[in-house]
């Protein structure tokens, strides 16, 4: 089948490369333009990006697809279908139009639960048991097309926003692949979504990021999980070393109580409004991940200290 792929961060470049495997004529690759980031602010290439030049892929960065031209230039691909995955632009109905069959998304919730930008992150932080993804037809609505294949996995109690995406896409490729095959032979069938328990997974706002002590120690845990490892919960202390933001990317909850943003031992347990959560793994400014305890050499985290 002629496809034109429409994605951006490692979650897509799965799914391009299982679908470029699999033999379809991937006639054009769309992606967000490079961005500046890093500490020199270099522009860099999306993973989508990267990947198709590694596969010899024309690749469109265009920054919206609302213009005539855009959507004409998007048309004459002439493709039988695009197969979308966290591509990042609204795509107008004449886009939605162009394909011969629609535009088929791979989204990594149970629809409708946590439709919108950031579902896995949220599904997490959420205290979800169970996530997977989803192939569905596109319409105008903000995911609430007629899905057709859905794939489920259980979320750990201690599973990672990071590790739960990488479960999705390894799920996600082979399912959106088999949509493609059943396409090709006229055996897609989609079912509309219902409306019950329908929710909004909104992106990623930084001030939701602060780990504030007063919540529960379960509360804290799921939000440290569900942003591990991007953008990463975070405290803000004076350690001895004058105030720093430190990271939280993985913690365990345990009983105890005080204060809540007390130090219970010395060894990062940490008083919430209930119970306690232990700080296994975090990260300080310019820094790689690490250990509690070589976090905490050299500085005051001990029995009393407040985190605030």
């Amino acid at each position: 089948m002629r496809v034109v792929f429409m994605g951006t961060p490692d979650f897509a470049a799965h799914l391009l490369e299982e679908i470029a495997a699999r033999g379809h004529a991937v006639v054009a690759v769309y992606t967000q333009p490079p961005r500046p980031a890093g500490r020199g602010m270099a522009e860099k290439k999306s993973a989508v990006h990267l990947l198709a030049e590694r596969l010899n892929l024309p690749v469109r960065t265009p920054k919206s697809l609302k213009s005539a031209e855009a959507q004409a230039d998007f048309a004459a691909l002439d493709a039988d279908v695009a197969v979308v995955a966290a591509y990042g632009l609204l795509l107008p109905q004449p886009i939605l139009d162009a394909p011969r069959y629609g535009c088929l998304n791979l989204h990594g919730s149970l629809l409708p639960r946590w439709r919108g930008a950031a579902p896995i992150q949220r599904a997490i932080m959420a205290g979800d048991r169970e996530s997977g993804v989803m192939v569905m037809k596109m319409e105008a609505g903000l995911d609430t097309g007629p899905v057709a294949l859905t794939a489920k996995t259980p979320i750990g109690a201690d599973m990672t926003a990071g590790e739960l995406h990488d479960r999705l896409a390894a799920l996600g490729a082979p399912l959106m692949a088999q949509a493609l095959d059943l396409l090709a032979k006229g055996e897609l069938q989609y079912t509309p979504q219902g409306e019950e328990g329908a929710c909004y997974a909104r992106k990623i706002d930084k001030t939701e990021a602060r780990m504030d002590w007063r919540r529960s120690a379960q509360d804290l845990h799921d939000l440290a999980r569900g942003l591990s490892p991007f953008p990463g919960a975070f405290f803000e202390a004076d350690l001895g070393h004058g105030v720093e933001r430190v990271k939280v990317l993985r913690t365990r909850v345990e009983a105890g109580e005080g204060a809540p943003g007390a130090a219970l031992d010395d060894h990062g347990l940490i008083a919430c409004g209930a119970g306690a959560l232990r700080l296994l793994r975090v990260q300080r400014a310019g820094k790689g991940e690490m250990d509690f305890e070589e976090f905490a050499r050299g500085r005051k985290l001990t029995r009393g200290v407040s985190l605030g």
